[in-house]
């Protein structure tokens, strides 16, 4: 059975009241006196983070009703017009945006048909549309494509939305980055190394399929549990690279001058510009 701070760091990093219960009713079992502690613990610190804000939102909804304004006009906190206005993406309904990047913003997404679950979306930009954007998000979603490993997120589908946006579909990572999630659960320097290694073993699946990730960092790297043991999950392949075969049919072309990737987090052949 795990610790108590365990439980209740993972329960913290739940949303979803659902799976909140789901986690706890596993964790705990039938520890009784278990449960009510964490219960107590979860209750304190979301009392304490309540956000005011909310309150404030919801009376303004209530407000823009009373005028009559139609609902789909109407903005809530955590909400972006493009999911109110377009909720559905092929057979995915968007939940809420988790995300935003250069190219692409992502989104948590329910998945109706053939079989129900969450999952994570990412979209194209409105207006961002062009053949490089283009050719690096199919790159990303063909290096994707090609891995398989358990320490890496895994893609389900991909598509064109009505306007011929294209999006694709991966696996919904519920996690925190690799350096947060250490600090929180204080693990010991051993309990990192584990982690660590976990890491290098899905950067070494990925240079065996002749992809370079190019932009590994703790953003990019998180840590989710798995009946309550830490998993590693390597996410964001948006600027990887293939050694051997070409990820696109369409052009992807990087300026000499051009730095790919985060300065701070760079190899010294990225900051270099050799490795591009």
């Amino acid at each position: 059975m795990d610790s108590i701070k365990g439980i209740f760091v993972a329960a913290r990093r739940l949303t979803d009241p659902d799976d909140r219960r789901a986690y706890l009713d596993e964790a705990c079992g039938e520890h009784v006196n278990l449960r009510k502690k964490v219960d107590g613990l979860l209750a304190a610190v979301d009392q304490e983070h309540a956000n005011p804000l909310d309150d404030a939102v919801e009376q303004l909804g209530h407000a823009q009703a009373a005028a009559g304004i139609p609902k789909k006009e109407q903005s809530t906190a955590g909400e972006s017009l493009e999911i109110s206005s377009h909720p559905m993406i092929g057979p995915y309904k968007l939940l809420e945006q988790l995300g935003e990047g250069g190219m692409g913003t992502v989104y948590m997404a329910q998945q109706q048909s053939p079989v129900k679950r969450k999952v994570a979306l990412k979209l194209v930009k409105p207006g961002m549309d062009s053949k490089e954007v283009i050719a690096r998000f199919e790159a990303e979603r063909q290096a994707l494509a090609m891995m398989d490993h358990s320490n890496i997120a895994r893609i389900f589908d991909g598509g064109l939305t009505e306007q011929g946006r294209p999006y694709f579909v991966m696996e919904l990572v519920r996690g925190l980055p690799i350096d947060k999630y250490c600090d929180e659960a204080t693990l010991s320097l051993r309990d990192r190394l584990k982690l660590f290694i976990d890491v290098c073993r899905a950067v070494q699946h990925a240079h065996q399929k002749g992809i370079i990730h190019r932009d590994l960092k703790p953003s990019n790297i998180l840590v989710t549990l798995h009946d309550g043991v830490p998993v590693v999950k390597v996410i964001d392949f948006g600027i990887a690279k293939a050694l051997d075969n070409e990820l696109t049919e369409r052009t992807l072309f990087t300026q000499y001058s051009q730095l790919i990737g985060t300065p701070l987090y760079m190899s010294p052949e990225q900051q270099r510009r050799e490795g591009n």
